[in-house]
């Protein structure tokens, strides 16, 4: 019979068409044990009702066309009047005005707020990541504004509102604003106090001129930008938006869009500024103090959108197994790709159970939980987004040739894989702001060791990491040769506290015998076979 070849069987539908918020347990747990109780009725209903836009068919396609057409640069319209806009696809349009309609800039102004952020960032970086990074800037600048309760006053409203508006006119005239953020140069990166920018004050006394470049600046559409430069007290924070209000653009001069390996469908780009008018935000002399709460929250964003990039591989391999039959039965019976599994289930749950809890450490604001923000957040951001590529790597595996076509979409979560883990201070950068906190605030470390502490005795394996930590933090030779291989036990044994407290056993057995029992391997896939591991692989599973 003609075209009898082409009979598809044994292939796996599309993952569509489910609540990707109800289906991960891990997920749902931390956001009910977090908030209080008088919120978890409406907060299940928001973030299911997100759940299921992220599990449908029609916003995975957005998602895919906003990556396939990256945004295009247009210095200059028809005439020759320099213009500088950035140009997106409507699919790009879309999804971040969902993203704003569904809280994910208003954190500051919601009860509950960040565990709540947090739960819907990491969901809907499985849809697209690149929609991240505006709504991270834009989330991120709201402290860093508070040192100025004036233009706090005046940009707040805008940036926590859940109305997206992309036309650009003065922000006075929107109901809603987006931010970007411009640190790093050319000749500095991560060393900014490098950086060349120089601010001139204006007679005013309240307003400056900036000349000179940023190396990359970060959602270069948005309405206003936060930015370091060399004021005459030293390097300052300035806010410069983006059109003045008069109506005029302010001069922003887009260089050039950079291409880059992965979060494709975001622009990121290098600008120059020229007589470039701003405002100063905070005290000379003091810009990356000032920023730097920005940083933080940008960091935590690092580990939420590691922790959905990993959640959505899972999904994917464990979807693939569930529906591929191979020698004789199902993938996911097979005992050793059921340890494949199970190893990557445990380690998309440590990262999610660590992101939020971090994300409630932000909604109590406390002087304990400010403190331990600021041992773990860097930890976390070390060690959850290098743990994310090996992961997408791994699980793109388990669908064989299928997952290195583009059409599967595990190509496009390889390539987004290492993104967080270079972006917002790659990997020496944490270790170092660890040892920083360890060396210059004790109330850090002893916050870090009270959260831990609450699970001493429930398992031996983390009683011996706890150990071995403490003997590593009181042993100060070579410490800076040792910054990652101390960071890194910081952040597992963290993880291993929150899941011998919250996991199931089955989950925090196998994280404490692999990563703090050393009854494991390098690669996943290699956890003791006595372990209970059709348990984990069922906790992880998508769909039910």
């Amino acid at each position: 019979m003609a075209g009898s070849t082409h009979t598809v069987t044994n292939q796996p539908p599309p993952l569509v068409g489910y609540d990707v918020y109800t289906a991960d347990r891990a997920l749902t747990a931390a956001v009910e044990r977090h908030l209080a109780p008088e919120l978890l009725d409406e907060v299940r209903s928001e973030l299911s009702g997100l759940g299921r836009t992220c599990g449908s068919a029609q916003v995975q396609e957005w998602g895919a066309l906003a990556n396939a057409n990256p945004p295009r640069l247009r210095t200059h319209d028809r005439y020759g009047h320099r213009i500088d806009e950035v140009e997106f696809h409507p699919s790009w349009h879309r999804l971040l005005g969902k993203g704003v309609a569904a809280g994910l800039t208003a954190a500051w102004v919601r009860p509950g707020g960040h565990v709540r952020r947090a739960a819907a960032f990491l969901m809907w970086t499985q849809v697209e990541a690149g929609i991240g990074c505006p709504l991270s800037m834009t989330h991120a600048a709201v402290p860093a504004l508070r040192t100025e309760p004036d233009l706090a006053a005046e940009w707040e409203p805008r940036l926590t509102s859940m109305i997206y508006e992309h036309e650009l006119r003065p922000a006075r005239l929107k109901a809603g604003a987006l931010f970007g953020m411009g640190m790093t140069e050319k000749q500095g990166g991560s060393d900014v106090r490098a950086n060349a920018t120089v601010a001139r004050p204006l007679p005013d006394g309240e307003s400056y001129e900036l000349t000179g470049h940023k190396w990359f600046c970060s959602a270069p559409m948005s309405d206003g930008f936060l930015v370091l430069a060399q004021a005459p007290g030293g390097l300052s924070c300035f806010l410069v938006p983006r059109v003045l209000e008069d109506g005029t653009r302010n001069v922003f001069l887009i260089q050039r869009l950079k291409d880059k390996l992965g979060n494709r469908s975001n622009a990121s780009s290098e600008v120059e500024f020229d007589g470039t008018w701003a405002r100063r935000v905070g005290d000379q002399g003091h810009g990356v103090r000032t920023i730097i709460e920005m940083v933080a929250a940008t960091r935590l964003d690092c580990v939420l959108g590691s922790a959905g990039l990993m959640r959505q591989a899972v999904a994917q391999a464990i979807h693939h197994c569930d529906h591929r039959e191979a020698f004789g039965g199902k993938l996911v019976d097979k005992p050793l790709m059921r340890n494949v599994l199970a190893d990557l289930a445990v380690e998309s749950e440590a990262a999610a159970t660590l992101a939020l809890r971090l994300a409630a450490a932000y909604d109590d604001g406390g002087e304990q939980e400010r403190a331990l923000l600021r041992i773990a957040v860097p930890a976390a951001k070390y060690w959850v987004t290098k743990r994310c590529a090996p992961l997408t790597v791994e699980a793109a595996e388990c669908l064989g040739g299928n997952g290195y076509v583009e059409e599967s979409g595990m190509p496009r979560l390889v390539r987004e894989s290492p993104l967080n883990s270079i972006w917002e201070g790659a990997g020496n950068v944490q270790a170092l702001d660890v040892l920083r906190v360890l060396q210059r605030e004790p109330l850090a470390l002893n916050a870090y060791l009270q959260e831990v502490g609450k699970a001493r005795g429930a398992d031996h394996r983390l009683d011996a990491a706890i150990k071995g930590l403490l003997t590593e933090l009181a042993d100060l030779e070579g410490i800076e040769a040792r910054a990652r291989r101390l960071t890194e036990r910081l952040a597992l044994v963290l993880q291993g506290s929150l899941l011998v407290r919250f996991a199931p056993p089955e989950v925090a057995d196998a994280f404490c015998a692999s990563r703090l029992g050393g009854d494991g391997g390098a690669a996943f896939g290699t956890l003791p076979h006595s372990l209970d591991l059709a348990s984990i692989v069922d906790r992880a599973r998508p769909v039910p």
